[in-house]
C-alpha cells in the first residue's frame, strides 16, 4: 500500500476496497496530519489521522514482525541458551544474523535449519584475532554491521564458603569470557560503526548487577565489569550515533549440563516462585525480546541502559538470596 491510499472510515473500523479492517482506537488532532510513508511487510501496525480538506484518511502502515529488515546482526554465544533465543527472534525480524560460538556443531545446526539469512562462524570471543574475523567476515559477507549482541558467557556455582573458597583461575577464566570477550565485541564492533555513524552495541549483563548476593563473587565482579563498559562507552560512541545498552536478566534456566528437563522445570518453578512477578516464568526468549527491542527502531533514542529483566524483582525485594542450594 502508498502512503496515500484513501479509506474510508466507521466508528468501528476502516475498509478498503470493501474490506473491513482493524477497529479505529483514536484519531490525531491535527487537521493537517499526514502519513509520511509506508513500509514494506504483511503484518502491519495502522496510524491514521484526518485530511482537513475532504475529510480522507491516511494511514502510515508499519510492519509489526519485521523490525529489524535490513539489518546484519551479530549475536555472541549464539548458538545456545538466550543467544540461540535472540537468533531466533531477530531472524523473525528481518535481520540477517552471524552466530558466533565456539559450539560448532550446535551453531552451524541452527544456522542450516534457519535458512540463508543466517551464517555460523567459530569465535572464541577471548581471542581477538577470533574477534576480528568475526566482524572482518561480516562486513566482507554484508557490507555493514548494525547490531553488536555480546552475549556469549560463563558461570560457575556459588560456594557455600563465599569469597574464601573462590578460586583465583576461576575468576580469570570467568573474565576472559565474560568481561574481555564482551571487550574486544564492543572494541571491533567500534571500529566498522564508527564510519557508518549508527550502531547498536548490546551486552548481555545480570541482575546481579542491581541485586546483592544473587551470584557468586567471582560472576558478580564480571558482570558488573560489562555494566561498567556498557556505562563508559555511551559517552564515547554516542557521538558517532552509536548506542551501547545493557540487558539484565533475573535467573534464566538455559544450557545446564547434566540436568533432565523435569529437573529444569523445578529449576524454574523455583525460581518463579522466589520472584517478584507471580505466574510467569523467564525464559530465554524473553531476554531476546528485550534485545530486540534495544536492537529496533522503537529504541532509536535509548542509550546508556542496564534493562532489567527481573519481573520487578530488584525495585520491590531487596534481600540477600544464594542459589547454592537450588543449583546443587
Amino acid at each position: 500500500l502508498s502512503s496515500r491510499e484513501i479509506f474510508k472510515v466507521s466508528s468501528s473500523g476502516w475498509t478498503h476496497n470493501n474490506r473491513r479492517h482493524c477497529p479505529v482506537l483514536g484519531f490525531y488532532s491535527q487537521p493537517s496530519w499526514r502519513a509520511m510513508y509506508a513500509t514494506k511487510g504483511a503484518h502491519r501496525l495502522v496510524e491514521i489521522g484526518t485530511d482537513s480538506l475532504n475529510g480522507t484518511i491516511f494511514a502510515n502502515m508499519l510492519p509489526l514482525k519485521h523490525r529489524l529488515e535490513g539489518k546484519v546482526a551479530i549475536i555472541t554465544g549464539g548458538a545456545s541458551g538466550i543467544g540461540a533465543s535472540a537468533v531466533h527472534v531477530f531472524h523473525e525480524n528481518g535481520a540477517k544474523v552471524v552466530i558466533a560460538d565456539i559450539q560448532d556443531c550446535k551453531g552451524q545446526a541452527l544456522a542450516n535449519q534457519l535458512g540463508e539469512n543466517v551464517a555460523f562462524i567459530h569465535c572464541d570471543v577471548s581471542n581477538e584475532d577470533d574477534i576480528c574475523n568475526l566482524i572482518d567476515t561480516t562486513i566482507s559477507k554484508h557490507g555493514k554491521l548494525d547490531i553488536m549482541y555480546n552475549n556469549a558467557g560463563i558461570m560457575d556455582r556459588p560456594t557455600s564458603g563465599g569469597i574464601l573458597d573462590a578460586k583465583k583461575s576461576d575468576l580469570e577464566k570467568m573474565f576472559q569470557v565474560n568481561t574481555i570477550g564482551a571487550f574486544l565485541g564492543a572494541k571491533h564492533a567500534a571500529r566498522v560503526m564508527i564510519p557508518q555513524r549508527k550502531g547498536c552495541i548490546l551486552f548481555t549483563a545480570s541482575a546481579c548487577t542491581s541485586i546483592a548476593g544473587l551470584a557468586s563473587h567471582t560472576y558478580a565482579a564480571t558482570k558488573y565489569g560489562i555494566l561498567g563498559l556498557a556505562k563508559n562507552l555511551t559517552p564515547d560512541l554516542g557521538q558517532y550515533g552509536i548506542r551501547v545498552n545493557c540487558i539484565s536478566p533475573y535467573g534464566v534456566v538455559t544450557g545446564l549440563p547434566g540436568i533432565t528437563e523435569e529437573q529444569r522445570s523445578i529449576v524454574e518453578l523455583k525460581l518463579s516462585n522466589m520472584g517478584n512477578l507471580k505466574g510467569e516464568i523467564l525464559k530465554p526468549e524473553c531476554v531476546a525480546k528485550a534485545a530486540l527491542y534495544l536492537a529496533g527502531e522503537e529504541a532509536n533514542y535509548v542509550s546508556g541502559v542496564n534493562l532489567l529483566v527481573d519481573g520487578g524483582y530488584s525495585a520491590v525485594n531487596p534481600t540477600m538470596f544464594k542459589f547454592a542450594n537450588l543449583v546443587n
